[in-house]
């Protein structure tokens, strides 16, 4: 039996180090975010800083492993056979559940995640007890530490509402000391600003994360606890001196140094923090084992978990080996990119591209905000205003990011990030509350982005409706992580060994399936980024970037309209089932390519307004375009999918001959874009005018037919449908054709006047 629990040991250890992978990939976000959207420096800078302080702070993390242990259970409770039950069906949750999250580049908070795997799993285990005792569930509080859960939940509920508080508050004032154009202001205040960031990470780093440190001895821990406040004071006075030397002599940057600092402090504090989320509750079962192989001839269902609750020092070198995998994960990982990628975009201080739709709930906030403000503006005094507006002008930071584009926002706004952050965070694990990294700061993100006025009327009902969704997804986690794990353990207890090897394969086929979909979706990504990388500088490069663009995707479209047509008539569900997938993502192409039509003139240079003009009318064109291949493939779909009959002969004979017409006319329409050749232009538009006139034939001799003949109304309906939406089609393309065609001729015309 012994060689059952070494197995599952084993087992537990392999899912920690996936946990690790999984866990930093999404909690990357935590500590990169700042650094990045700053763009303080290239990525393999930001990521060496971030690593030294992973390593650092995995070493700061053993007190936080007592929570694994018996911070949501009473150990003595449960006996070992279902301790190891509670911990393999955590851990198989953890995995599983944070990969999901991380392939749709939600961040979560993987200590939310496995405070309530926890108390899933122990629930589960502990109401089988009850019931298999014939005890009262009001027995549940023998087994689960209800009080020490109740803590830890309001703690992290609670950290909520502070980050996001402080974080506003803190850059407000921040943002007034210093406004956008920051220049002259960091010459008086900069050295003084400096010391307070780096005297706090201090402080709350060493002074309080000490206490948790593995290779601290007790005498040097309590020389540090003693002599607290001379460390405070000597910080600020040596950081403070030492940065204003520095401004004068080497006109040293103060806000890159204090970003590269916190960045390396949120790192030590998540590595500190979080730590204990992927390898406390491994480290826990191989201390149960080797607690249980200490009592020779004691049985596994019988022998209670009493010698768990004792205090246990975790070995540094344990730590240091989880902080290495942490380390290679963030240099490989692409998912924690994607994450990343979803804070950046809600609290960029410009407009991008809103991955969230408004929603009910955003609108009403936007607009209670718009009459508070109102409100606001009628009380304090208009020269007040004026000034306060003042230093909020964002065009330092505009001009800014035109010199420098991908930066979402400035070094102040980084830096106070950072610092925020950290001090909440170290606070948190100095009290060995596992405070939630993910929480902290993103709501602090969220926070300073609001007070810095990133949440403009253009961008806030989206912004709001992104961080809602984002909570959302936090609550979600709470609820499927105690769900699944209390199933899981469940399903583990009653089916034993066997359950388990029924459990690994499908956990390794999830994350098969998630990394599948997640490259899936990558690709997507890159192929709508690829259509709408407008280059935009004048005439040409908007012709040559939209004409490789536009001719991918009306060839694409003519070419799947043709496919489509052959699976209706031969009933090919599965092919239209892709079909209608293919037109969707190239209608999502083309509202990309709309979406972008602003960005793109505004990059344009002046004496290119006409191609401006050109390019609006293509995209308008593209669109209804793409509508009518989407009204043609879809309806086909649904017609097959719901074993509606088939059209008739004469019927799939007309779409047959139509289709393969068509298909020729897009593909011929297409090349002579993308070859910029128009010798033939006449020649092309005189085909749709044939063509469309082919297709009203088509339609007046069917409508003959019906009359006689009692079909399908359904495949009647269909057959018409087509036709309509063919004809639009028709129309909208060679009116896209006409459209760059004239666009060809502006610019020889404009070259001709250069020349």
């Amino acid at each position: 039996m012994e060689k059952v629990f070494l197995l599952i040991v084993i087992v537990l250890i392999i899912l920690a180090i996936s946990d690790l992978i999984v866990g930093v990939s999404n909690d990357a976000v935590n500590f990169l975010n700042s650094a990045i959207g700053a763009k303080v420096a290239p990525l393999r800078i930001i990521l060496i800083v971030a690593a030294a302080g992973v390593l650092i702070g995995a070493t700061f993390s053993g007190g936080m492993m007592e929570v694994a242990r018996k911070g949501i259970f009473n150990p003595g409770a449960f006996s070992f056979e279902n301790i190891m039950i509670i911990f393999l069906a955590v851990m198989l949750t953890d995995v599983i559940l944070l990969d999901v999250f991380n392939t749709f580049g939600m961040p979560t908070s993987t200590t939310v995640s496995i405070v309530f795997e926890l108390l899933g799993a122990s629930v589960g285990i502990a109401f089988v007890q009850i019931r298999s005792q014939g005890l009262e569930m009001g027995e549940m509080s023998n087994y689960i530490n209800s009080g020490k859960a109740l803590t830890i939940i309001s703690g992290i509920l609670v950290s909520v509402a502070i980050s996001f508080s402080v974080g506003a508050l803190v850059q407000y004032v921040s943002r007034l000391i210093f406004t956008f154009n920051f220049t002259k202001t960091m010459r008086y205040f900069g050295a003084i600003w400096g010391g307070i960031a780096l005297t706090s990470i201090t402080y709350f780093i060493l002074v309080k994360g000490a206490k948790g440190a593995t290779f601290m001895s007790d005498s040097n821990l309590e020389w540090i606890l003693t002599h607290s406040w001379q460390i405070i004071l000597g910080s600020m006075v040596a950081w403070t001196v030492l940065f204003q030397l520095l401004n004068w002599v080497f006109k040293f940057n103060i806000l890159k140094f204090v970003v590269f600092a916190g960045t390396f402090s949120l790192a030590m504090a998540f590595a500190g923090n979080d730590l204990v989320n992927f390898i406390g509750v491994p480290l826990a079962g191989f201390e149960s084992y080797k607690i249980f192989t200490a009592a020779h001839g004691a049985s596994s269902d019988g022998f209670l978990m009493t010698a768990l609750a004792g205090q246990v020092k975790t070995p540094t070198l344990y730590l240091l080996i989880a902080g290495l995998v942490m380390v290679i994960t963030l240099w490989l990982s692409r998912k924690a990119r994607t994450v990343v990628k979803t804070t950046l975009d809600l609290s960029d201080q410009d407009e991008v591209n809103e991955r969230f739709q408004s929603s009910v709930f955003a609108r009403s906030i936007v607009r209670q905000a718009l009459a508070a403000n109102k409100m606001v503006q009628r009380v304090v005094p208009q020269t007040v205003l004026a000034k306060m507006e003042k230093r909020f002008d964002p065009a330092a930071f505009k001009l800014h990011v035109k010199n420098n584009p991908g930066v979402s926002f400035d070094l102040i706004r980084a830096s106070v990030n950072l610092v925020v952050a950290s001090i909440l965070i170290a606070s948190a694990t100095s009290l060995k509350l596992p405070l939630s990294t993910t929480y902290v700061t993103f709501m602090v993100a969220m926070g300073t982005s609001l007070a810095d006025g990133a949440w403009g009327r253009e961008s806030a009902v989206y912004r709001i409706s992104g961080v809602i969704a984002v909570i959302g997804g936090w609550f979600f986690t709470a609820f499927s992580a105690f769900t699944v794990s209390l199933l899981v353990a469940l399903f583990i207890y009653y089916t034993h060994f066997y359950g388990l090897i029924a459990l690994l394969p499908l956990g390794v086929f999830l994350m098969i399936r998630t990394h599948m979909v997640y490259n899936r979706k990558e690709d997507e990504k890159v192929k709508e980024e690829e259509r709408a990388s407008i280059i935009s500088l004048d005439g040409d490069s908007v012709y040559e970037t939209c004409s490789d663009n536009i001719t991918s995707l009306i060839g694409l479209a003519g070419l799947t309209v043709k496919k489509t047509v052959d699976a209706l008539l031969r009933e090919k569900r599965k092919k239209l089932k892709e079909h209608s997938k293919t037109i969707r993502d190239l209608n999502k192409g083309a509202k990309t390519l709309k979406k972008e039509v602003p960005v793109t003139l505004q990059k344009l240079t002046e004496d290119s307004y006409e191609s401006g003009h050109s390019y609006i009318e293509i995209i308008e064109y593209l669109r209804e375009a793409m509508h009518c291949a989407t009204h043609i493939v879809e309806p086909c779909y649904e017609h097959v999918d719901n074993n509606h009959s088939p059209l008739t002969e004469s019927q799939s004979e007309s779409l047959s001959s139509l289709a393969n017409t068509m298909h020729k006319y897009i593909d011929a329409v297409a090349k002579a874009i993308k070859d910029g050749d128009y010798s033939h232009s006449e020649e092309l538009v005189g085909k749709a005018l044939s063509l469309s006139e082919q297709i009203s034939k088509t339609r007046k001799k069917h409508l003959k037919i019906l009359k006689k003949e009692n079909g399908s109304t359904r495949s009647n309906m269909l057959f018409m449908d087509i036709l309509n939406e063919s004809k639009n089609l028709v129309l909208h393309i060679n009116n896209l054709f006409k459209a760059f065609r004239d666009f060809s001729e502006q610019n020889r015309i404009k070259h001709l006047r250069t020349f």
